[in-house]
């Protein structure tokens, strides 16, 4: 039965790291994570005259170097300083050189999202007319190529590692404490803290070329490596690193001096490696939490304890699952996994699908915010086949659970019968260890001679009871073995005898020395017939050792219960590879919160830089007397009918550089026809610019616009414009 299934679980393993494969490799460069909401000047503007700077607002804070944020002009040479800087908030700009020409300029920026993700882009605005350029905004995308897809197999084998070595020494430790002592367990917890150090390593050499250049080239470049070190993203890989150091103490001691105790001495040391082991792996899932999507956004403080637990949970069960699997097909016929440890499991894989459920109802809230982004958003639909994956997970594990209950009362039975052929077998051992025993009791006071014979005696003895449990082939060969020796013996015991006779007659001649000399070749002979007979006993002892565990293992696989089970479990394994891959991948997309509100910024500034031709725009300068109280309010009105229309008023300095102020409303006024003044109060969007859907004009006319613009607490004030609306 074990040899049929063999290449089915060979075949399956590769038809699901193929299906892991596939996700990864479809899943392309990372998301931006962070989202470019705002630019002035905006995308496609036409400006009068040229900006002295560049600004740019995204949806978090960003980190930036010299080559960050650059402007080209129409012939692609730069025309930026160098030097971007933040302007407090998400807002960062660039300086111009004075008196660029007309013409269309390329913005083009590549920046780490404060998640560790690479962000790029690059859009055009123009000076006094647009004109051809030789820049192309094509191609912008950051992690992509070979590195992106190098780092995002990284990733998932440093989740795999991560998952086989906390849920593997997490199985041992409260499920099955003499699985400290199998060969299988101990590789597979070894491998997975191997896995989770090489993919760190490698992900740290990645790290630089990943968020700047993207080329292989530069994976080895010790500057780029340098710089990433000061990263929040390295330094979490450098503390996983450490943490590992740790972990491989915590393997030792539990396969070393954890499995050498007795079962009684194992319970005070299982207490301290639980705490021990706890800290380290809440550490290393801390190096993802505080580097990676629950680090920013909404209430950070919580999302990243709710992140470590998660992570843990995961662990917890995938890792264990993936222990019991291969304790059911490898561990050894003599310590076979207990069906009390499979209970135990299935108990402590219960209370982690709790523990993932609430705290992934949590992360899936802070993460898409409504619910049409499960549909609307790429990461809702990852989140949607996760769900699914999970589903499904859960309910073989109900069958697996099943199965459990079965075994547990198959186990005994078989418990039962090998109890007593081990009694049989000691009582055999008994035997001839007594036969033994009498013999060379009986030996103590006979002559050299005699004492080759008992040992003779015995090893006959031993080579007779070593062919018991052998075939019928075998045993034939060991009598005509035992036949020979017992020959060989009684030959030279009547020597041994002529030559005692000889010595009693007191009469020692040349010739019976000779004769007792050439007696020593048979007692050599005898000597060597003894150590090989030995030699033969043990390999014969081996053999029949080997037959006893190959029946044992038979009877083991031969039970359906524990065949269900290892069908059932292999079955979830594989959906685990499945559903750590979409994980992986997950982390990877931009979040469905962050896609929708870059959506909607995308969309007001497309529709305030490009007016319909019904549109009414206003430009009211205005000045509240205070330091920084001069600027330009523009207020435009689309489609400029009765009815409802949308409002977009933007804020700039004289320099035309956008800024933020406390506080501005509008008004209407159709003096005429006395109506009014009719409120609006608009939205915040971005840094300058406000909003207002759904204003209504109740009438055509000659409508007052009014502006009050506030710039401090004190200091405000009014300014209006008159427009024909509808």
């Amino acid at each position: 039965m074990t040899q049929t299934i063999a290449p089915r679980v060979r075949t399956l393993v590769l038809l699901l790291l193929a299906a892991a494969c596939v996700l990864l490799a479809g899943a392309g460069p990372a998301s931006a994570h962070a989202a470019l909401t705002g630019s002035d000047p905006r995308e496609g503007a036409v400006v009068d005259k040229a900006p002295a700077q560049v600004s740019l607002t995204f949806s978090e804070s960003v980190s930036m170097d010299d080559d960050s944020l650059r402007v080209l002009d129409p012939k692609g040479e730069r025309v930026d300083d160098g030097k971007p800087s933040g302007t407090g908030g998400t807002t960062y700009t660039v300086k111009l050189h004075a008196g660029l020409p007309d013409g269309t300029y390329t913005v083009t920026y590549q920046v780490v999202s404060a998640d560790s993700h690479p962000v790029a882009g690059a859009y055009t605005f123009s000076i006094g007319a647009p004109s051809e350029t030789s820049v192309s905004v094509y191609g912008t995308e950051a992690g992509g190529g070979v590195v992106g897809w190098l780092y995002g197999l990284g990733r998932y084998l440093s989740y795999a590692g991560f998952t086989v070595l906390v849920g593997g020494a997490a199985f041992v430790l409260a499920c099955w404490p003499r699985g400290s002592g199998v060969r299988a367990v101990q590789r597979l917890v070894v491998s997975g803290w191997l896995t989770l150090t090489a993919a760190t390593l490698v992900l740290l050499l990645l790290r630089g070329s990943y968020t700047r250049s993207g080329q292989f080239g530069d994976v080895f470049d010790l500057n780029l490596l340098g710089e990433a070190l000061q990263t929040k993203a390295g330094a979490a890989l450098v503390s996983r690193l450490l943490l590992l150091a740790a972990a491989a103490l915590f393997v030792a001691v539990l396969f070393g001096a954890y499995d050498k105790r007795e079962d009684e001495e194992k319970r005070d040391l299982t207490f301290g490696l639980a705490v021990g082991g706890t800290v380290v792996a809440a550490g290393l899932a801390a190096t993802w939490a505080m580097s990676e999507h629950a680090s920013v956004g909404l209430q950070a403080g919580l999302a990243m304890p709710v992140d470590v637990v998660h992570l843990l949970a995961v662990a917890t069960w995938l890792g264990g699952l993936t222990t019991l699997l291969v304790a059911l097909y490898r561990a050894p016929a003599d310590t076979p996994v207990a069906a009390s440890a499979v209970r135990r499991f299935s108990r402590v894989a219960f209370g982690s699908v709790v523990a993932l459920v609430v705290t992934g109802t949590y992360q899936s809230w802070r993460q898409l915010g409504s619910w049409t982004a499960f549909t609307d958003t790429r990461y809702g639909q990852l989140l949607l086949a996760k769900i699914g994956l999970v589903a499904v997970l859960v309910g073989i594990a109900y069958l697996s659970r099943r199965w459990t209950a079965q075994l547990a009362d198959a186990v005994p039975a078989i418990t039962r019968q090998r109890e007593k052929e081990q009694v049989g077998a000691s009582g055999g051992h008994t035997s001839e260890q007594a036969t033994a025993t009498e013999d060379v009791t009986a030996a103590d006071d006979l002559t050299a001679t005699e004492d080759v014979t008992a040992t003779e005696d015995v090893t006959a003895t031993e080579d007779v009871t070593a062919t018991d449990d052998l075939t019928a082939t075998e045993k034939v060969t060991a009598a005509e073995k035992t036949s020979q020796t017992a020959k060989g013996s009684g030959t030279t015991e009547a020597s041994g005898t002529a030559n005692g006779s000889e010595k009693a007659s007191g009469t020692p001649n040349n010739p019976d020395r000779a004769s007792g000399a050439a007696h020593g070749p048979d007692r050599a002979s005898g000597a060597a017939n003894g150590s090989g007979a030995s030699q033969r006993a043990a390999q014969l002892a081996r053999q029949r050792a080997a037959v006893d565990a190959a029946r044992q293992k038979r009877q083991r696989d031969a039970d359906p219960h524990r065949f269900g089970l290892r069908r059932s479990v292999l079955a979830e394994a594989g959906v685990a590879v499945l559903l750590l891959a979409v994980t992986t991948v997950l982390t990877q997309t931009e979040p469905g919160r962050t896609e929708e509100e870059a959506e909607a910024a995308g969309s007001s500034s497309a529709s305030a830089s490009a007016p319909s031709a019904g549109a009414v725009t206003l430009d009211m300068p205005f000045d509240t007397g205070s330091q920084n109280g001069k600027g330009v309010v523009r207020v435009e009105l689309d489609p400029d009918r009765v009815g409802a229309n949308d409002m977009h008023l933007y804020v700039e300095r004289p320099n035309g550089n956008a800024f933020d102020i406390p506080e501005v409303k509008v008004a209407f006024t159709q003096e005429a026809k006395d109506i009014g003044p009719l409120p609006v109060v608009p939205d915040h969007i971005t840094t300058g610019h406000w909003s207002a859907s759904g204003v209504q004009i109740p009438m055509a006319g000659d409508w007052e616009v009014a502006v009050t613009v506030r710039t401090s607490d004190i200091d405000q004030v009014t300014v209006s414009k008159n427009a024909q609306i509808g």
